[in-house]
């Protein structure tokens, strides 16, 4: 069965870090672009990050850039995602999902929740 579990969630101040992890069972990662989703209360469910399937292609959406840092490391079927400088605007559950490429994810995690708030 292949499966995604998003790790590292919690409740921080604004300015403070997280760092998610999204770990596969039942496939390997490296065949698969992973992206990184977000959904605030009251809100679609929007795209943070995409990391292609050899590390070579990522993006980032506008409001995280230079905050945010996904990365990769294949050999543990894991995808991380960085996040700096956390605001109480990034609160939201946080997924991870694979796929050929983002806009077509099919292997979707439970999410984890972030909390930025003083």
């Amino acid at each position: 069965q292949r499966q995604l579990v998003e790790s590292g969630g919690g409740s921080v101040q604004p300015g403070g870090s997280l760092r998610l992890s999204c770990a596969a069972s039942g496939f390997s990662m490296g065949d698969y672009f992973i992206g990184w989703f977000r959904q605030a209360p009251g809100k679609e469910r929007e795209g943070v990050s995409c990391i292609g399937n050899d590390g070579d292609f990522l993006t980032y959406v506008d409001a995280v850039k230079g905050r945010f840092t996904a990365s990769r490391e294949d050999a543990k079927n894991t995808v991380f995602l960085q996040m700096d400088s956390l605001q109480p605007e990034d609160t939201a559950i946080y997924y991870c999902g694979a796929g050929p490429d983002c806009p077509y994810i099919h292997i979707w995690g439970r999410g984890t929740q972030v909390t930025v708030s003083s």
